[in-house]
């Protein structure tokens, strides 16, 4: 499947960055603690600007998910996944059976490449 690039700005360009290294980052506040996913500079918890990056372990459970059969693209799965830190990711589900994905499954980090631009977190079924 081929992926949009994204456009880093400045808040979100070490996450990028670091997408580019084959790492995922989350950001974790300082004030209360929670870890969230989209980087952002505020948390949206208890809105402290007292947050820092923190590398994600790429491990995650699915959480709910959607499989596409129509488009040039189909088959492919849209899913939310719970990283092994807290956040939920609305992801792609990089698998070659989508009709044997399961909520509740593990799967794991994968980056896949984009248009021109910085790779696209993505997750693969762990087996």
């Amino acid at each position: 499947m081929a992926y949009r690039a994204p456009q880093p700005g400045p808040d979100s360009q070490p996450f990028f960055a670091a997408a580019t290294e084959g790492r995922l980052l989350v950001k974790r506040c300082g004030a209360c603690g929670e870890a969230h996913y989209y980087p952002r500079p505020l948390c949206p918890y208890c809105l402290s600007a007292d947050t820092r990056w923190e590398e994600a372990s790429g491990e995650a459970v699915i959480y709910s998910l959607s499989t596409m059969r129509r488009g040039p693209a189909a088959p492919y799965t849209l899913a939310y996944v719970e990283l092994a830190e807290g956040p939920a990711v609305l992801t792609n589900i990089v698998a070659d059976d989508h009709d044997g994905l399961r909520i509740g499954q593990r799967v794991a980090i994968c980056f896949s490449s984009s248009d021109d631009g910085p790779p696209v977190p993505t997750f693969r079924p762990v087996y």
